[in-house]
């Protein structure tokens, strides 16, 4: 579903992320793993083709991301941590302006926004203009326009940030089914409880380098995700 080969990039003189490989098969949820500044969200926007890159390759269900950047995003949903919305419009026109780019049909639009909508709480919300909006709604409003479309990978930064718990509790059981259906879920995350009960594949990154990366149970073993990353970042 994704391939990271060798991925390279450089701000200036500075190494972001370096010689990294990754590889993201359907069915399988990774955690992305590791301290402010290690190469995460980088990682993220270069895979989802918002970052140029010149070292290294990423593909997407066999597509490259540099070669065909339309055909990768038609398959991916990228959320990131901050999402910057249409904020003139209401909730509802900013989804369907969504639905109308991946071409989903006026029904299917309509299931899916009221599915969405009823899970995270935003139904009764959606009329309200994205200015008008906290930044956890805008959250929702967000994570609505990256399922409307069904996308086979789902790309996210920091998901969790500023929803409520019955939301937090809705989307970690979304991604969980998204993954049983043959979808793929890379998303970045501090908390790494979470990301030790939900996911079952982590790589830890650290100074742009990838440093440990597989199953979960393989990563922990006997300790838990907090453990090793914090010995692997040489905090004991």
């Amino acid at each position: 579903m994704l391939q990271i080969e060798h991925f390279t990039k450089n701000y200036g003189e500075k190494v972001a992320v370096d010689d990294l490989s990754l590889h993201i098969a359907p069915g399988e949820l990774w955690a992305f793993i590791g301290h402010n500044g290690a190469g995460k969200t980088t990682t993220l926007k270069a895979a989802c083709g918002i970052l140029p890159f010149s070292q290294g390759s990423i593909r997407i269900g066999g597509k490259s991301i540099q070669e065909d950047p339309i055909g990768c995003k038609q398959q991916l949903a990228y959320i990131p941590d901050n999402p910057d919305l249409y904020e003139f419009l209401t909730g509802i026109q900013y989804l369907n302006f969504v639905a109308d780019i991946y071409g989903v049909s006026a029904s299917d639009r309509k299931a899916r926004i009221e599915k969405y909508g009823q899970l995270l709480g935003m139904t009764d919300d959606l009329t309200l203009h994205i200015s008008d909006c906290s930044h956890g709604m805008k959250q929702k409003i967000a994570l609505i326009g990256g399922l409307i479309h069904k996308p086979r990978l789902i790309l996210m930064d920091e998901p969790f940030v500023g929803l409520d718990p019955v939301a937090s509790h809705q989307l970690k059981n979304a991604m969980t089914q998204h993954c049983r259906e043959g979808g793929a879920i890379f998303f970045s995350t501090h908390v790494l409880e979470v990301a030790e009960k939900l996911c079952n594949k982590v790589a830890i990154i650290s100074g742009g380098k990838l440093v440990a990366s597989g199953t979960m149970e393989d990563v922990k073993g006997d300790t838990s995700l907090e453990q090793v990353f914090l010995e692997l970042e040489g905090e004991k």
